[in-house]
């Protein structure tokens, strides 16, 4: 077996599922916890989600700059994954494109104990060849770096629409973005571990689920989960893009009931969001509590959904 091959079974569990935390939030998670948080107060609570909460995790998902401590105190059979992406993208050109954090390589990150490497990437299909390309030989880079490393690469899709901001209007353009977008990336010469996606829908507008207009027939939204299936014979996992935990577990078993051969999942806000909120207003040893009861129980709850409805990979 390769190192690589090794280093991936890392981030699964025992059955070959990936049920991994993620907390590689920066901007994302300064924004939740307030203008005047400090870079020690973020780590301790990336810290704090890591001691509580991996013990019921395959893995957990980092960042350089905030994380380290929180990998230390990971539980011990918990892989970890960091990213290797600056936070965001670059604002001052169009097209959004990505940047590597400064003093970080894939070496550096598997020399202090990494397991895997996570690049996010923002794509939209429809957005010229000169930007895509540019996004392509990008990922081309990482990949002959983790290559090179013996590296699991991870790469995280998110897509958009360059011309569309409003969320009910993207809703229509979102399967075929998420579709087409892994199709781009599923060629060996992007390395490709591991896709880590979005689901093909906004479950918010699908018949069933909708609070208000349905968009989608359950019908069209499972015909949308099977083909996004069907792309390519890599591993693919989901993120929980912010949604509640409640309707993530929804979404992971209507997938699975769609034909979605899925193998895991990367969930994030869906688990601990609360807790942010929490560490906020009443401070660490209330966001510790709410972590060991509810913080607790959204894991156990999503790790027994994806029992039942992920799929093994295949080593």
């Amino acid at each position: 077996m390769s190192k690589r091959t090794e280093r991936l079974k890392k981030i699964c569990n025992a059955q070959g599922v990936i049920s991994a935390l993620a907390i590689d939030q920066r901007g994302a998670l300064k924004r939740m916890l307030g203008d005047d948080i400090t870079a020690e107060q973020i780590s301790e609570f990336k810290s704090l989600v890591s001691t509580i909460l991996t013990p019921y995790a395959s893995s957990i998902l980092l960042d350089p700059e905030f994380g380290w401590a929180a990998a230390k105190v990971r539980d011990s059979e918990s892989g970890l994954m960091m990213a290797y992406e600056k936070t965001g993208y670059d604002k001052t050109a169009v097209g959004r494109f990505p940047d590597l954090i400064d003093d970080v390589s894939v070496l550096r990150l598997k020399e202090k104990g990494a397991d895997a490497v996570k690049l996010l990437l923002y794509v939209d299909v429809d957005e010229p060849d000169c930007i895509n390309d540019r996004k392509k030989a990008f990922v081309e880079r990482i990949a002959s770096e983790c290559k090179a490393e013996e590296m699991p690469l991870f790469l995280e899709i998110l897509t958009y629409d360059a011309n569309v901001e409003d969320e009910k209007a993207y809703a229509k353009l979102k399967p075929r973005k998420v579709i087409e977008a892994m199709r781009s990336y599923a060629d060996p010469k992007y390395g490709v571990d591991v896709f880590k996606v979005e689901v093909p829908v906004n479950m918010k507008y699908v018949e069933g689920f909708a609070e208000g207009e349905a968009l989608y027939s359950q019908q069209q939204a499972a015909e949308y989960f099977a083909a996004q299936s069907a792309v390519s014979e890599l591993p693919f996992i989901f993120l929980s893009a912010g949604v509640s935990a409640a309707l993530f577990q929804q979404t992971l078993v209507f997938a699975k009931q769609a034909g979605s051969n899925y193998n895991g999942v990367l969930c994030g806000r869906a688990t601990w969001a609360d807790g942010a909120k929490i560490y906020k207003a009443q401070g660490k040893d209330a966001s510790i509590e709410w972590l060991k009861t509810e913080g607790i129980k959204n894991i156990q709850e999503l790790d027994a959904v994806l029992q039942q409805n992920a799929t093994p990979i295949k080593f």
